[in-house]
């Protein structure tokens, strides 16, 4: 289960990022999770709950916004969604193989709210 060391760093980074801004809280944590980056929801929830106990993130909230994997055919250069997780699929436009992915193994810390 890595998504506890995912979650410890990104209470650190945080953390942090709250007290250059002065603040005494954080009151919800924003991240971006690509489809590729092998990240299991329900685990991350699970560490998340464990890991923000005696933190600024004691009471916050954890908000993710999973995006999907995109490429761009290298043939007809059409943008599309994998559905699959090996970052390989045939363009449904042209047919050409493409690996060429843009998005989908994401894992940041967007944005804090934090009072």
């Amino acid at each position: 289960m890595h998504e506890m060391s995912i979650v410890l760093s990104m209470l650190d980074l945080a953390e942090h990022s709250a007290r250059e801004e002065g603040a005494s809280r954080i009151d919800a944590i924003h991240l971006e999770i690509g489809a590729l980056a092998g990240v299991v929801p329900e685990a991350l929830e699970f560490a998340f709950q464990g890991a923000r106990d005696g933190t600024m993130a004691e009471a916050a909230r954890l908000e993710v916004d999973y995006l999907p994997a995109m490429a761009r055919c290298a043939g007809c250069e059409a943008d599309f969604e994998l559905d699959n997780r090996y970052g390989v699929a045939l363009c449904p436009t042209c047919g050409t193989p493409s690996a060429n992915l843009w998005q989908g193994r994401e894992l940041h810390l967007a944005h804090l709210e934090v009072t």
